[in-house]
Formats: C-alpha cells, structure tokens, sequence
C-alpha cells in the first residue's frame, strides 16, 4: 500500500472538499484498508459519464488498497432524494428501483473492481426498523439542523411543499453509514449535507466518524450544463464506440484536464503532465483532445474500438467520406423531390421549417458536397438525391432509397 502522502496525492486530485482532509490523513496513516462507501439510488436505468465520477474515485481508493461498499438505495429510492430538488420527486416502485439497480449494477462494474466490492442493499437494515427505532433515531436530529439543507430553505420560503418523508432521507442515508461502519463516503458537492449527517449520526452513536469526499458535478459536451440525459449533452457509457468517441471530441478545450481527472484512469502524475503542457503550449489542444477521446473509449470498449473509431471520426469529419454504416431511409419519390420533405421524412430534421433553416444555414451534404440552393428554392431532382447519403451537421445520415 502506497503512503499516507502518496495517496492523498491520488484522491484529492479532482475532487471539491475533504471533511475533514486531517481525518482522512490519520486514517491513512494507520495502514489499514479503509471501508470506503458509496450510495446510489438507482432512479435511471442508464448511466452516463457525469454518473461514473464517483465510481471512478472509487476505482482509484481500490488501486490504493481499500475496500468499496456500494450501496444500492433500493429502499431510499421509495422515498427519492430531495437534494436539489425544487419539488417532491416522484416515488419510484420497487420494480423500477430493481430493473433499474440490475442495469446500473452492470455498469457500474465497467469501472469497478468486483474482487474489491462489496454490493449492499440499504433495505437489508432499513427495512426492518420499526417504530421505535424510527423514533430514536430521529431524536438525533434537530428540525432546524435538517432545515438548513438550502433546497429546504428555498421551497420553504417560496411556499412549496416539503413532505415529511423527505426530511427524514438524510437520517436514512447516514444510518446507512453506520450500518456498514463507514470510514469514507462519497458524493456530489450537492450530496455534502446527506454525507455530513451521516458523519454526526455516526459520532452520536459513539463511533468513529466517516469523512466526506465530495466530487463536483461534471459538464456536458456543452460545456455549460452539467452533464445530463435531459440535455443532450451526455456521454452514455453503453454508447457505441464512435459515438463516444465523437462525442468525447466535442468537449470544449477548457474542460479537457477535468475530464481527464474525473473520467480516466490516468495516474494523476500524467494528467498534472498534460495540463502543465497545455498551459505552456508545449502540447497541441487537438493532440490531448483525442487521446481524452482514445483514453475514454478505451476504458468503455477497448483499445483496438478507440483506435477504429478515431480513423472513423478522421474519415467523416476531416475527410468528409461517409461513414460505413450509414442507415438506409425509404422516401416515397417525387420529381422534383421537396429537400426539407425529404429531410423530415428520413429524420434527419424535426420539421420542414427546421430543415429549411438548415438547408439555408449550410449544413446539408449530399455525399459529401454542400448543398448550394438559389434563395427561396427548395426543389431538387428526384435523381440528386436516390441512393445518396444525406448529412445534417457533423453526425447525421441516412441514404436515400426509393
């Protein structure tokens, strides 16, 4: 096992706070593996990017030596986590929670070691309180404690809501902590209050307390919101290899050092490497781009998928040649054929406006070529378009079949 130093050099690297860092140091010191927690509801089916940080960090404490418990919230899911939220979350039922913890578990070991991890189910221990020990439980908190959650403060002031379940999901989510004796939790910078409970409860019931790591929320493709489904700026971990890739080539260049940080498995020495090459401009942008993109693609597929979907991406985007794979599109012919019709009907645009917008914007190719329409003019030969590849943007197509 590495040193005490030597492994907060590796943990702290990318993450937003240590609650307690001098805790976590003596913890270290001592030698011993550290049973290091994580607690995730399983509330979608699939998982992107932005979902695997903290798994990632929990990968990097497995290298180090230490052993991963996660826990799969298949009993606070029925209550769903208010955190962040502005309204009651909807309750899930057991049987999304269990379809949707069976896709997660799998994904999830994309990126974990299954020699190392422990899977837990919170309904093991929570299930079977009754209310007794509801009660006591409850009677370590204080209502004002659990109303300082700033997303309480805010639905309160603003009138909204707060159902009594929810203010008792910090009290679960801590006591999952003490149930599995936790030395380190993990979370998101917006998980800090739910991890902070579980580190008080712990030292109320005279145990030693867990510290709190917590990980910032990783941005999108975008660059602007964080990384969501509900975006469309995501990248799934079951995304096909040149997809992930592409996607990966996206991300603009001032986020490249935290992805690398949060989304790869490069030590941390490499990555303080390439980012001090990117400040003094003795490492091309595009360079470190893709192997962000290889590296990426590598962990989720392989080394041989990252290195096809790069000549891939080279082929369509820097050659212009069509990809390999193009989906086939049945158009019912006319002469002369209506561009933003046929752009619509092989759903390559949401509506004949919006493919007007984008025939005039120049983003469409036929087999390559831009198309280049006098303004106001629509129309085109059925024969420019029967059994030729239409391109939309960047990663649009579909070949024309009659």
């Amino acid at each position: 096992m590495p040193s005490a130093a030597e492994q907060l050099t590796t943990i702290a690297s990318g993450v937003a706070d240590i609650v307690p860092a001098e805790a976590l140091q003596r913890k270290l010191e001592r030698g011993l593996p550290l049973t290091i927690k994580l607690g995730v509801d399983p509330t979608a089916p699939d998982l992107h990017l932005g979902h695997a940080v903290p798994l990632r960090k929990l990968r990097q404490f497995q290298d180090l030596g230490h052993e991963v418990v996660l826990i799969i919230g298949d009993f606070t899911a029925l209550i769903g986590d208010p955190s962040g939220r502005s309204t009651t979350r909807p309750a899930l039922t057991p049987e999304q929670v269990e379809a949707n913890a069976t896709t997660y578990i799998e994904q999830a070991f994309k990126i974990l070691d299954p020699a190392h991890t422990v899977m837990r189910r919170n309904s093991e221990w929570l299930a079977p309180l009754g209310f007794a020990d509801i009660l006591r439980l409850t009677s370590q908190f204080t209502v004002a404690r659990i109303m300082e959650r700033d997303d309480f403060q805010k639905r309160y002031r603003e009138g909204v809501g707060i159902s009594l379940h929810e203010l008792l999901y910090p009290m679960a989510q801590a006591y999952d902590s003490v149930a599995i004796s936790s030395d380190v939790e993990l979370g998101g910078t917006d998980q800090l209050f739910n991890l902070l409970a579980g580190r008080e409860l712990m030292e109320k019931l005279g145990m030693e307390p867990q510290v709190c790591i917590t990980l910032p929320l990783l941005e999108g493709t975008d660059g602007i919101q964080k990384m969501s489904k509900s975006y469309g700026n995501y990248i799934g971990l079951t995304d096909a290899a040149d997809e992930m890739f592409g996607k990966a080539m996206s991300i603009p260049d001032v986020l490249m050092v935290k992805y690398y940080r949060l989304c790869t498995a490069l030590k941390v020495t490499e990555v303080d490497r390439l980012e001090a090459g990117l400040l003094d401009g003795s490492l091309h942008p595009n360079a470190v781009k893709r192997r962000l993109a290889r590296e990426i693609v590598s962990l989720y597929h392989s080394e041989g998928a990252a290195a096809q979907a790069e000549e891939a991406f080279d082929r369509v985007f820097r050659r212009h040649e069509v990809p390999d794979d193009v989906p086939e599109v049945v158009v019912e012919p006319s002469d002369p054929a209506h561009l933003p019709a046929v752009l619509k009907a092989a759903g390559l645009a949401p509506t004949t406006s919006e493919a007007r917008r984008l025939i005039e914007g120049g983003a469409v190719r036929i087999d390559g070529e831009p198309v280049a329409l006098e303004a106001g003019a629509f129309d085109v030969p059925w024969s420019m378009l029967a059994g030729r590849v239409l391109q939309v943007g960047k990663r649009r197509f579909a070949r024309i079949r009659a």
